[in-house]
């Protein structure tokens, strides 16, 4: 399905998996019981960006590989409901991420990314319309689906769209290799490089250092100043406390998608980090990858 929107697109490529959020309500008795609540969502971080940005009524559109199954039809039509557009293709099975969030709000997950990590091409139509890219480290670490990026990303950049890339995961970047991701990125030049301090210290970049061959640096650092660094510039934005955290996930593509939909309405890099942090605190307060 391929809304034929006239301006303004962001699309996303990458995954729609299944997020099991297990909330534990003691810490976990290994070799036994663990008193928890176990709930079950939509997630993926490209389909997160996707969702989030609609959310504060942006055009977007999903890319990727959803499985053949019960599950990705569920959640193709939970994005579709949540008004995001999507391009994919079908096969395999639909992946799962156990989510478990301990009594602070912080999270660790156990990934089975199934279908996502299989899209050999792009899905006809994905970039039409579009005004901007966004892709996760993940869609970038892993083949086939590295290699559609790479090419998707190239495409992008020949017809002038603007390219962002989140850095994901600090252990996902250590096991690809931080110089081979830089020199990947040398080699992309993506206008917008989102990461936190320990994504950023995990390709071995020091102090407020931007990405090498990136236009735009974003550095979180949770409630410490986000840090926005380029060749012309240094920022530092404070974040606005937020009172109640329910759950973490999903928080940093929300952020990503804050900054984008305000960045495509116009926004310099400073409201758009402000623009950033109030729908990422919009998520923290909510459960799972949703927002309230």
């Amino acid at each position: 399905m391929i809304a034929r929107y006239a301006h303004d697109v962001l699309c996303t490529l990458g995954d729609l998996v299944e997020d099991v959020v297990v909330w534990l309500h003691e810490p976990i008795n290994y070799g036994t019981d663990t008193a928890a609540r176990i709930v079950r969502r939509r997630g993926g971080s490209a389909a997160n960006v996707a969702v989030f940005a609609a959310a504060v009524e942006t055009a977007s559109r999903f890319a990727g590989q959803v499985g053949a199954d019960d599950a990705g039809e569920r959640l193709l039509a939970g994005l579709r409901a949540d008004g995001v557009d999507t391009c994919v293709a079908r096969g395999g099975y639909t992946g799962s991420i156990v989510v478990v969030v301990d009594s602070t709000g912080e999270r660790t997950m156990l990934t089975d990314r199934g279908a996502a990590t299989d899209l050999r091409q792009l899905p006809p139509g994905a970039l039409e319309n579009v005004r901007a890219l966004h892709v996760p480290a993940y869609s970038l670490t892993v083949d086939p689906l590295a290699t559609t990026a790479d090419d998707a990303i190239r495409t992008a950049r020949q017809r002038g769209v603007p390219v962002s890339v989140d850095a994901s995961s600090s252990s996902v970047l250590s096991a690809f290799g931080a110089s081979r991701f830089r020199q990947l990125l040398l080699e992309l030049r993506p206008d917008v490089f989102f990461c936190n301090r320990d994504e950023h210290r995990a390709l071995g970049l020091a102090g407020d250092a931007p990405m090498p061959g990136c236009t735009v640096t974003v550095i979180k650092a949770g409630a410490d100043p986000t840090v926005v660094v380029s060749e012309r510039f240094t920022l530092s934005i404070p974040v606005p406390p937020v009172e109640h955290i329910v759950d973490t996930t999903g928080a940093g593509d929300a952020f990503a998608a804050g900054f984008l939909a305000a960045s495509l309405r116009g926004a310099d890099p400073a409201p758009a980090v402000v623009a950033a942090h109030a729908l990422a605190a919009r998520v923290l307060a909510s459960p799972g990858a949703s927002v309230s």
